[in-house]
């Protein structure tokens, strides 16, 4: 090949990939947080602060359209947001649900400066540095607390007292990604609707250090956000974005109805089972004729 073919070729392909950006490593430095910043109530998450525009609140009224819709059909109509399904939790209510908006929180193992940290933040902003404590004074009517405590090698969130201070802000119930004390009162009557979620129940008392306040988790293997939606049971616990809440309320049911039909013609035994499950056309244009009248 000629020099001057090769020259041009070079040019094409740089042209094609773009200008190449000097090698620089400098970066200016990083904004200094204002006064005060550090004391918000609220941990401050460069990734919230992006999305919460687009994050309306639930209201009770709409996380009550999703108390007798079956998981499964939810979990059906959440399109990308299926992977969002943590399992392997031991609920002390047995055969109840929990919903709510989730109210986040994240804790580390302790050590000395981390433990000194916190209590001077708490100090600072006026709350109470156990998380669960700060739960019993903040938490909202129709919250969840989700909290991230390292799975089952993890720690404990509360016991039955702090649970009760909990309950009594009106607070769903909790999910917890490592364990809690007092199973046994937990199960008792004092908590009926009230079921908590977590991967162990042991005697210890509560260690880790609460670092991160409502702002995004982790879960199992599943990322939680703040204000997300909660719906669980036995089998698992589902979180996704509020502003999907309608849309899914509205698919669940939309499977729930078809469900019923196919159910229906299947005990007619008029039909292949082929034919009902799913639909055939002809069967699915009967469907929606008879969903018409």
């Amino acid at each position: 090949m000629k020099r001057s073919h090769v020259v041009a070729l070079v040019m094409i392909v740089g042209l094609s990939l773009g200008a190449q950006a000097p090698f620089d490593q400098t970066f200016p430095p990083d904004v200094a947080a204002p006064q005060r910043f550090r004391t918000n109530r609220t941990s401050y998450s460069a990734i919230m602060d992006v999305l919460r525009p687009s994050r309306p609140r639930a209201t009770q009224a709409m996380l009550d359209q999703l108390k007798t819709l079956p998981l499964e059909s939810l979990y059906g109509a959440l399109g990308d947001y299926r992977t969002n399904y943590a399992r392997g939790f031991i609920s002390t209510r047995p055969r109840d649900r929990i919903v709510g908006r989730a109210l986040t929180m994240r804790f580390l193992p302790p050590r000395p400066d981390v433990s000194r940290a916190a209590q001077t933040l708490a100090q600072e902003g006026d709350w109470d540095r156990r998380y669960y404590a700060r739960a019993a004074e903040e938490a909202q009517p129709g919250d969840v607390v989700v909290a991230e405590l390292g799975g089952a090698d993890g720690h404990n969130l509360f016991g039955a007292m702090a649970a009760t201070g909990i309950r009594l802000r009106g607070v769903a119930g909790a999910v917890i990604d490592g364990g809690s004390r007092d199973l046994a009162e937990l199960q008792g009557d004092d908590f009926k609707g009230f079921p908590v979620f977590a991967k162990f129940f042991h005697v210890m008392p509560t260690a880790w250090i609460g670092v991160e306040y409502n702002t995004p988790v982790r879960i199992g293997s599943v990322t939680v956000l703040p204000g997300d939606v909660v719906v669980g049971e036995d089998e698992g616990v589902l979180f996704f974005p509020p502003e999907l809440l309608e849309t899914v309320v509205k698919t669940a049911r939309e499977t729930e109805d078809r469900e019923a039909y196919e159910r229906k013609i299947m005990l007619m035994k008029k039909y292949r089972f082929r034919d009902i499950y799913p639909l055939s056309p002809a069967l699915r244009q009967q469907y929606d004729q008879e969903k018409k009248q």
